[in-house]
This record gives C-alpha cells, sequence and structure tokens, in this order.
C-alpha cells in the first residue's frame, strides 16, 4: 500500500498538484486498505505533495486499523454528524492545485468552494485511474485465482442449462454456486439471458424459460478477495439453426481477433476494430452495439475500455475484458468474453472455459 502512495505522491509533483482529494471508497482502498460504503456522508483521503495526509471519517464508521507504515504519514480525523468538517478541510489543505476525485458528490465540491475562495480545483482523476489500471503481481495472482473460480462457476451453472429453470432460478443456483466456491458475492448483476432476450446486452433477468433452440448468454462474476472476475459464454439449449451457429462462430472468431494483436504499444482503438472487422465482414457489424471490453480490478468496471475511439496504448499489467457480441432483435444474442493480462510480449488469457459451441440437449 504504501508504495502506491509513493506513486500517487510522485505523479502529484510531476503535474504540479498540492492536494488529491480521494473520495472513492475502492481507490481509498487501493490506497490504504481501509473500506467503508459512507452512503451520504463525507468519506473522504486527502493526500499532500509531501507524502503526508489526512483521512476524514464519520464517527459511526469503523475504525480503520492502518498498516504501521502510515503511523507518521496519514492522520486520521473523526467528526460527527452536522459538525462543519468541510471548514476542517478547507484550513487542512495546502496552497497550490487541488486534484478533486470525479466521484465526489458536487454538494460537497460546492460548499468547499464556498468556504476556501482559493482553491484551485482540478479534475485529474486520471493520476489516480492510471496507478491503478496496472495491476501488480500480488493483485495479477488475486485476479487469475478469481477468474479460476469464475470458470468453475460457469461450468456448473452450464451443467444445469439442461433442466430448463427460467433465468431467475438460474441466477439463484449461480449464488449457491458462488457461496460454495466461498466467493463474496456477485460483482455485478449477472445476466442469464434466454433465445430473444440475449439481443438485449444488459437484460434484466426474468422468468423467462429456454425454448428448444434458444442461445443461452451467460456473463457472470464475483468477487474475490476484494478483486472481481467477470466472463461470458453463450451455449444452445437444443440443436440451434445454421444461422445461429454461423452468428456464433463469428462471434468466436472475433474475440480470438481481438486477443491476437493484443501486446503493450497497441491502441486500444486498434484492438476494438480486429474484433469489430470480423463481424462487418461477416455483414453483421450494425448487430455488435458496444465496446469490445473494459478494465477491471476491484470494480468490475473501471477506467480505461476498449473501444474504437480510444487511441490510448496498451501496458504491461493492464487488465481488461475482450467481448464482442452480436444481437438480433426478436431473435437471439450471443457474446464471449475473456479477461486478459498484457504481459511484455503479448497477452494471458486468465479464462479457460472452452468457446467451443456446446449444445446441450433439453432433459426430459
Amino acid at each position: 500500500m504504501f508504495k502506491r502512495l509513493q506513486q500517487l505522491v510522485q505523479q502529484m509533483n510531476e503535474q504540479h498538484i498540492s492536494n488529491q482529494l480521494i473520495s472513492d471508497p475502492s481507490s481509498i482502498r487501493y490506497f490504504t486498505d481501509y473500506h467503508t460504503d459512507p452512503g451520504e456522508r463525507l468519506l473522504l483521503l486527502v493526500i499532500y505533495k509531501d507524502g503526508t495526509g489526512d483521512l476524514y471519517l464519520n464517527r459511526l464508521f469503523p475504525r480503520p486499523q492502518l498498516d504501521p507504515a502510515f503511523k507518521e504519514s496519514i492522520r486520521i480525523h473523526y467528526y460527527n454528524d452536522g459538525e462543519p468538517i468541510l471548514e476542517i478541510i478547507a484550513n487542512n489543505l495546502h496552497s497550490g492545485q487541488s486534484g478533486i476525485d470525479k466521484f465526489w458528490p458536487a454538494h460537497f465540491l460546492l460548499d468547499l468552494i464556498a468556504i476556501s475562495s482559493d482553491l484551485i480545483p482540478v479534475n485529474n482523476s486520471f493520476i489516480v485511474d492510471d496507478i491503478r489500471g496496472i495491476k501488480s503481481e500480488e493483485e495479477q495472482a488475486i485476479m487469475r485465482d478469481a477468474s479460476a473460480f469464475n470458470d468453475q462457476a460457469m461450468e456448473r451453472l452450464i451443467d444445469l442449462v439442461q433442466f430448463g429453470y427460467s433465468e431467475i432460478e438460474m441466477k439463484d443456483h449461480l449464488s449457491d454456486i458462488y457461496q460454495g466456491l466461498n466467493q463474496n458475492g456477485f460483482s455485478f448483476e449477472p445476466i442469464i439471458a434466454y433465445g430473444p432476450n440475449g439481443a438485449d446486452p444488459h437484460h434484466t433477468t426474468s422468468n423467462h424459460k429456454p425454448d428448444y433452440g434458444d442461445t443461452v448468454v451467460i456473463d457472470i462474476g464475483a468477487i474475490h478477495q476484494n478483486y472481481a472476475s467477470d466472463m461470458t459464454r453463450t451455449v444452445f439449449y437444443g440443436q440451434p439453426s445454421d444461422h445461429a451457429l454461423k452468428v456464433y462462430e463469428t462471434v468466436r472468431a472475433a474475440n480470438q481477433a481481438a486477443i491476437d494483436i493484443i501486446k503493450p504499444g497497441v491502441t486500444f482503438k486498434e484492438i476494438d476494430l480486429a474484433a469489430r472487422n470480423v463481424i462487418e465482414e461477416a455483414g453483421l457489424g450494425k448487430f455488435f452495439t458496444h465496446r469490445t471490453g473494459h478494465f477491471i480490478g476491484q470494480e468490475c468496471h473501471e477506467a480505461g475500455d476498449v473501444s474504437q475511439f480510444n487511441t490510448a496504448t496498451c501496458q504491461v499489467g493492464q487488465v481488461f475484458s475482450i467481448e464482442p457480441g452480436i444481437y438480433l432483435p426478436g431473435k437471439l444474442g450471443v457474446r464471449i468474453e475473456d479477461l486478459v493480462i498484457v504481459t511484455e510480449d503479448g497477452c494471458e488469457v486468465i479464462n479457460h472455459f472452452t468457446k467451443e459451441p456446446l449444445i446441450i440437449e433439453p432433459k426430459h
């Protein structure tokens, strides 16, 4: 944790930032290993360019047990409801620019500006985002384990497709599966989508049951040691049409085409286009309606994406999804998603459940 704060302070000094205000609970946990959900109350970590910091907590929040390395550098300030905590924060700020967390509620920032007329706020959340975006070896190991557990969960859930459970029943079974694997709940609301429901990339799980020949889109993830997993597979409930199989193979080829070009220095735009071109060449480009991927770590969706507009380049240690899809309204959807870690000469795919087309005959 201390090394992460050192990276932050170095970046602050390079950017001429005197104060970095961090309100995002996940980022506070990332830098201090302290986490709580503040609700509507103020939770704020302020780091100064000299390497010291202040952590502001409501008295009803759990007491932090910070690493001894922070004993001399981070001070903890407790406040009561109604206490003018923003005045205390304003008085403690150093002169110069203050980097503002993009997640900080506007009413806190507006009140701070009203109190501190010399405040110079700048939106520089990218400093925190960039540090969090490069996963350490320890983080990568946790995410490999998280994905290995998710592979097991996917296998167990797909085994249940044969019974024709409703989407909601499948979600309930998934919760039990994760509990049995000692995962700490869903990393996002899972998507189980049969047939036409799969044409909605963000389908809300319903009481719908599968019809023979349906595609079954299964997009699932859990929390493992505070890190998220995420993967998607599409299978068939009974023998699909030739067209459905063609759509599936197109998506699988798009997934692989994107994975094949990932390496340091390649732009995210190029990765997105590698997948998109495969689908467009199949005449289905207008049915690929979202970006190819998103960054992931402590949160399922972190800053950074794999889109046709992102000209940033891959860096070693970044972890993101590759998840092209084709969505035919009123008919079917197919999505295949893996998580990858950028390596020195390419990438490591950390999901290993098969992407071969699986045709699961109903059990009568």
